[in-house]
């Protein structure tokens, strides 16, 4: 069984990468979307916003729901939920219809990140975990790789409505393909036991949020301006754009293999490599507001910079989280650090669009990241304890 493992990480993976399809294509479609829903960069946040809205609560009660049943039915059902939204949202009639179905999708794929990590957590040691949860993270980029080369060119082709058909043909997979291929370990136990909100107070429960909450407003930053930036700053047409766009997705899976894989050696523990990504953020948002950010050439290396600790950061950081959470709890420790996480994920597209609408360019929304990416390196950095590998929980 212990050759099994790698089957359960790679539907893990597939469910990850097919759930976020259309999600993360969002960014990629972003110039056909302005064009053919007559909608500007504010609006076009919001739609990135409306699919982590539900999640703020969905995740703690997914998380809940993970420690108490099986992960194949919980993740499982949550992509079908996603599915089935996109199948119905194709007939939507315009930009409101489309915020609701993505409301929805953001209800189902609640189950995906929490489910999908403690299912990986709980077949790896601590020896592998790193690399196996950077693999499984790695999904998410990788979905966007294959939504930014596919999507644009189906909104071309056939009109926006066809990509989310698309979508849900994708998630429909990575559902069947879950409760189809996934079983628990043999040595799983599930408890019933109360969970404690005292969690919060935990040192290493602090780093968890705070960088998160800087880092997946990074994430949101990079998903929704790659490509209108190239376009208005650097006059890339949108095509090529959507090709950076595509190179910097490759680079964020790229980043949360190696990364998540470092963190599996490094003397300092999990927590470095996230301070890391930290850093090189904030080195790569001063050269977006310096003049190196105006050349083409220059641009594109620096998002791909950024793609891969801007994204990457995610592997080292969620196997960080499940070996903190109490033994028994790793499914609310997860989604807790998540739900609490989707306050940015819901306010940075909205907030960095209309900064960019409001300023007339995109200065003010790097300078925003930077700041707060700044500021959580120096609170996080000198906790107690914030080198120390956090204690392994009893599997």
């Amino acid at each position: 069984m212990t050759r099994y493992r790698w089957v359960v990480l790679g539907v893990a993976t597939f469910t990850q990468a097919a759930a976020a399809f259309f999600v993360q294509g969002i960014g990629a479609m972003s110039v056909h979307l302005q064009r053919d829903l007559g909608i500007n960069t504010t609006q076009l946040g919001l739609l990135l916003s409306a699919a982590q809205l539900l999640p703020l609560a969905g995740l703690v009660v997914a998380g809940r729901l993970l420690d108490r049943h099986d992960e194949r039915w919980v993740v499982g059902i949550g992509a079908l939920v996603v599915a089935l939204a996109l199948a119905a949202g194709s007939a939507a009639p315009g930009y409101v219809s489309l915020l609701v179905v993505l409301l929805i999708v953001g209800a189902g794929y609640s189950t995906i990140q929490p489910g999908g990590s403690k299912s990986v957590a709980s077949w790896f040691d601590a020896s592998q975990r790193g690399l196996a949860m950077g693999i499984r993270q790695a999904g998410l980029p990788l979905g966007g790789v294959v939504a930014a080369f596919t999507l644009p060119a189906l909104a071309d082709a056939f009109g926006w409505r066809s990509t989310l058909v698309a979508g849900a043909v994708v998630a429909l997979a990575g559902a069947l393909a879950f409760m189809t291929f996934y079983r628990r370990p043999a040595h799983s136990v599930q408890t019933v036991s109360r969970v404690r909100l005292e969690l919060l107070r935990e040192t290493y429960m602090k780093k968890i949020i705070l960088s998160g909450t800087a880092m997946v407003s990074v994430h949101s930053g990079v998903g929704v301006l790659t490509v209108l930036y190239l376009h208005e700053v650097t006059a890339m047409t949108p095509a090529s754009a959507a090709l950076v766009y595509v190179a910097v997705q490759c680079a964020g899976a790229l980043g949360r293999i190696v990364l998540a894989a470092w963190s599996d050696q490094h003397r300092s523990g999990r927590y470095a490599c996230v301070l890391a990504c930290l850093v090189a953020v904030i080195v790569g948002m001063i050269a977006l507001t310096s003049p190196v950010g105006h050349s083409p050439v220059a641009a594109c290396l620096v998002f791909v910079w950024l793609g891969f600790f801007g994204i990457g950061w995610y592997g080292p950081w969620i196997a960080y989280a499940a070996e903190s959470a109490p033994p028994g709890h790793t499914g609310f420790a997860l989604g807790l650090a998540m739900a609490i996480n989707q306050v940015a994920v819901i306010l940075a597209p909205t907030v960095l669009g209309l900064l960019t609408d409001l300023t007339g360019g995109f200065t003010a929304a790097w300078v925003l990241l930077a700041a707060l990416t700044a500021v959580t390196l120096m609170l996080t950095s000198h906790a107690d304890g914030s080198h120390e590998r956090p204690a392994l929980p009893a599997r």
